[in-house]
């Protein structure tokens, strides 16, 4: 898919018509494009995308009309009556309407939220059911289709559906426009989850040729395709070593495969956002930052704020505020005022918002209870160091001068990335009771297990792989480092760098790709790791 020769050269012939083809059909050159792209994985996708993307766009059209019709009974009651409704009047005409919209919303979402529960999850309910039951009364799990990307354009369908709701964006009464905001195909495998607000500015509009704008598309994904081949794919090779044989690489080995799992997620997720990016992008259209430097991070809120962020906001926006504010959290949080006092019932809110948007996260991520263990992980360490923020703010007071210097921030960067790479346990080692097992054996098996050179030479890497892998690494952090003002290295090297220079990186980067990337059998989509979300 993303690394095949056809999807490539499926791009390439895209660009090319995109600004030949007049421009007032481009989208629907774009909507032909999407649709031949999930139809050519399995046309069966498009049965389900259509089902979503038609339920939507028909609820976001019938509250848009109640809300009229709102409007026209409330104007023809103020006429009736000499230009003033009563005030009482006014507000049942209003609950009347607003309840019927409210129905309309929850039907919906309802439907779109079960295709995607029954799609992903009915395996994981038989699995735990079975377990409870009887030999004579297991369960079959039924062999189920399981959309590509479902979780993304479900998400972003439904953004949208509360969005209108809550009067946030404005109603797109074309189906087919509504069609391509859902199915738009760089962003079909693993995001960024948009909003129609953002993504409608650009992605109906009429888009000119734009060397500058081309270029810089064109650069994202070759760089997109660096980490993806040259990194994240070759760390695989020892991540997958390593979590074969659990049970023998313990000690030091546990800390390696943190580390190497670390670089190996970043590298193949970010590589696949800034591949889509790019190419929409170079398509003049412009989608969501997902990832701002997130190993920067000094603590572990600030790293949620910089990874995975449109998946973050969208958890926040939806299901976050949503709940804190509901009745049932409202009479729990009174009645927790009422017993226990006012400090408790505030805990009371934050505490049962914060983990259900966890456990919910971690479920997004997968039909596992070691993803749900993650969730929870991540959700109690944020709810401890928001806790504990009175106490870290009285420190940097008290030593603002040890605060303020590079030393103690790359502390903090360091005890971030450690405190993430032992969370992310739970998703490499796929097992909540390994993963807990290897954590309690990194430090119990350190003196016998120490790390051998001989042995990380015997996972399928060489010491010429190690080279490329850490100057793969210490590319990125360049970048990083490079992009902290949020100008990208593109602008400054375009801004500041004589062309030739410029040509000369790029064709040192597209080289570096061809020659060290990792290709061969197995080569997909599917090694793209949140296509499987």
């Amino acid at each position: 898919m993303f690394v095949s020769y056809g999807f490539i050269f499926f791009v390439c012939a895209l660009v090319i018509i995109y600004y030949l083809v007049p421009k007032k059909v481009q989208w629907v050159l774009l909507l032909i494009a999407s649709l031949g792209f999930y139809a050519s994985i399995d046309v069966r996708y498009l049965i389900f995308v259509g089902v979503t993307a038609t339920t939507v766009f028909l609820a976001g059209i019938w509250m848009g009309s109640l809300r009229d019709k709102c409007d026209s009974v409330l104007e023809q009651k103020k006429e009736e009556s000499g230009g003033k409704i009563d005030r009482a009047e006014k507000k049942e005409i209003k609950r009347k309407f607003a309840s019927k919209q409210k129905a309309v919303m929850l039907v919906c979402l309802f439907v779109n939220l079960g295709i995607l529960a029954i799609t992903k999850y009915t395996g994981f309910v038989i699995i735990n059911l079975d377990k409870l039951l009887p030999s004579a009364d297991k369960i079959s799990v039924p062999n189920l289709v399981i959309p590509l990307g479902i979780s993304f354009y479900t998400f972003q369908a439904v953004g949208y559906l509360l969005d209108v709701y809550w009067e946030r964006c404005g109603i797109q009464k074309n189906w087919f426009r509504f069609l391509l905001f859902v199915t738009f195909f760089p962003q079909m495998v693993q995001g960024p989850i948009s909003r129609y607000d953002d993504l409608q500015k650009t992605l109906y509009g009429n888009h000119k040729f734009d060397t500058t704008k081309v270029g810089y598309g064109f650069q994202r994904v070759l760089w997109g395709y660096f980490k993806k081949l040259v990194i994240a794919d070759r760390m695989a090779v020892a991540v997958a070593a390593l979590t074969a044989d659990s049970s023998y690489y313990t000690g030091g080995y546990v800390l390696v495969t943190m580390i190497f799992w670390a670089i190996e997620l970043y590298a193949d997720f970010t590589g696949g956002i800034d591949i889509t990016i790019g190419i929409a992008q170079m398509l003049g259209i412009d989608l969501a930052e997902n990832f701002i430097r997130p190993f920067f991070s000094k603590n572990i809120t600030e790293y949620w704020r910089r990874w995975h962020i449109t998946m973050g906001t969208w958890f926040r926006d939806y299901v976050f505020y949503p709940f804190s504010i509901s009745r049932p959290l409202k009479s729990l949080t009174g009645f927790s005022k009422k017993h226990f006092g006012l400090a408790f019932a505030k805990r009371v809110a934050v505490y049962l918002s914060t983990l259900i948007v966890w456990v919910a996260t971690g479920i997004w991520h997968g039909a596992a209870w070691h993803y749900v263990a993650w969730g929870l992980a991540n959700g109690v360490i944020l709810l401890i160091t928001g806790e504990l923020e009175p106490l870290y703010q009285r420190f940097r007071n008290r030593y603002p001068k040890l605060v303020a210097s590079w030393g103690y921030k790359l502390f903090m960067v360091g005890r971030t990335f450690l405190l993430m790479c032992c969370i992310r346990l739970f998703d490499v080692y796929n097992s909540a009771r390994i993963a807990i097992r290897q954590f309690v054996r990194m430090f119990t098996d350190i003196a016998k297990r120490p790390v051998k050179i001989s042995e990380l030479m015997d996972m399928g890497l060489g010491v010429y792989d190690y080279i490329v892998i850490v100057v793969g690494v210490v590319l990125m952090i360049i970048v990083s480092v490079c992009s902290r003002d949020d100008v990208s290295v593109r602008e400054k090297l375009h801004n500041k760098t004589p062309y030739a220079v410029r040509y000369a990186l790029f064709l040192m980067l597209f080289f570096a790709t061809i020659l060290h990337g990792m290709y061969g059998q197995g080569v997909d989509a599917a090694q793209f790791i949140y296509n499987q979300f």
